[in-house]
């Protein structure tokens, strides 16, 4: 039988990206796109948070969870794009990564923590839309090597 530790420290399960935007300013609705640049120094081109070194570099959020905050504020379902995050990921518990370096096709990100809603769900989810994206957020992390992140590629640990 295996250790608590040794559970937690063991994740055979790989995700695939199935969408990835970046919000190039304050307020503005997300850009998706197929691809995108993440570097250590800049984060991901052409996002708002581009630039800045830190915890939040990079967002992702579970695909499985969209249609948990949807269900959650009465829609059928809800765009990506209206969370806000960098890339929805498929197929893979993201809090099991917590504490550990991940690999998005070729670029290591590092778990650098959980990425909780903001006041602005309400507006963009309606009433209780803040509520609904509580604990279905996502997660923040690092950009630790650079590379491209492509839609369809495996997420993994490293």
């Amino acid at each position: 039988m295996k250790t608590l530790k040794e559970l937690l420290n063991t994740l055979p399960q790989q995700g695939i990206v199935q969408w990835i935007g970046v919000r190039p300013e304050r307020r503005q609705d997300m850009q998706a796109l197929d691809n995108v640049t993440a570097s250590p120094d800049t984060g991901l081109t052409g996002d708002r948070y581009s630039g800045r070194t830190g915890q939040r570099q990079v967002t992702l959020l579970q695909a499985e969870h969209l249609d948990t905050i949807a269900s959650c504020v009465g829609r059928e379902s809800i765009e990506p794009m209206l969370l806000r995050r960098n890339i929805v990921v498929k197929g893979l518990n993201l809090l099991a990564l917590k504490n550990q370096n991940f690999l998005v096709g070729e670029v290591e990100l590092e778990f650098t923590g959980m990425c909780h809603p903001c006041s602005r769900m309400e507006e963009l989810l309606g009433p209780g839309g803040y509520n609904a994206v509580r604990g279905h957020g996502g997660i923040t992390a690092r950009v630790l090597t650079a590379g491209k992140i492509c839609v369809t590629d495996r997420v993994r640990c490293s």
